[in-house]
């Protein structure tokens, strides 16, 4: 057990070290969610209606951070498809290396990346008039959840990167799947207000829960205006049982998705170097 935690620490800093190197990678991960923010936030804002546009910006923040971070998982499987591509996992068939650190050290080092992402988008959220409303604690668990959310899905990612023969496969399948996932919930308007069939799909969408969960710990729930009390608003944006429990449904799709593909991953990457 040792071992396999200090060789992933060691291969988390390989992969750092990486984007130090090539300090590009860091600048467009950065760079992308920053232009994000801005776009959705002043266009889609100006349609909110009048004097809805700083609360649309608040309302937008939490959407913006589950979807750059579910995007930016997508980062494991390129990583791994490219260092499958190139022979860098054969050279570490030749090392006296714990098999599963691999997996845990790129998995691990792309979480790291996205607490600098989820800083920048702070930030820039705090600029243009984001303000988180609650307490310390519960702004923590909500930062955490996204994490932890992104932190499964990079596990999927990486077992796609390890199935895939180039790493521009894995940005075309990502794009395809993660678009309409991120699009079909809660993240850039009220899931509510979507067509039938659209609003059923977005009220179980793990996508709407991680999203709505930000929002509830960030104090962003009520920050457009609309008619009714708090209560008559919660009950509309709470329809589904997965928005009502939000925290333990995204919890259970953390713990489902990685039961599922550690060990899928794990498994194929030693099939993989043992060829």
């Amino acid at each position: 057990m040792t071992t396999f935690f200090s060789d992933g620490l060691t291969v988390a800093r390989r992969n750092l070290i990486k984007i130090k190197r090539v300090p590009d990678l860091l600048v467009f991960t950065t760079l992308q969610p920053i232009m994000f923010v801005l776009l959705f936030g002043y266009i889609f804002g100006s349609l909110a209606g009048p004097g809805n546009a700083g609360g649309y910006r608040e309302f937008l923040i939490a959407g913006i951070f589950t979807q750059t971070l579910v995007f930016g998982a997508t980062i494991t499987g390129f990583g791994m498809a490219e260092d499958m591509q190139k022979g860098v996992i054969d050279r570490f068939r030749t090392l006296p290396m714990h098999p599963g650190a691999v997996l845990f050290g790129r998995t691990l080092s792309d979480v790291l990346n996205n607490v600098i992402v989820l800083i920048v988008m702070s930030v820039t959220g705090l600029i243009i008039g984001w303000r988180i409303r609650t307490g310390v604690l519960d702004a923590v668990w909500g930062f955490a959840l996204l994490l932890l959310f992104a932190y499964a899905v990079s596990w999927l990612f990486a077992y796609v990167g390890l199935k895939v023969r180039t790493p521009e496969i894995v940005n075309n399948a990502s794009f395809m799947v993660i678009f309409p996932l991120t699009f079909i919930a809660n993240t850039f308007t009220s899931a509510q207000a979507l067509p039938g069939p659209l609003k059923s799909i977005a009220g179980w969408n793990p996508v709407s829960t991680i999203t709505y969960s930000a929002r509830d710990h960030f104090g962003n729930l009520f920050a457009l205006k609309v008619a009714g009390t708090h209560q008559q608003q919660l009950d509309a944006i709470r329809y589904t049982w997965a928005l009502r429990h939000a925290d333990l449904y995204t919890v259970i799709w953390v713990a489902a998705i990685l039961a599922i593909f550690v060990p899928l991953a794990t498994t194929t990457y030693k099939k993989a170097v043992a060829k």
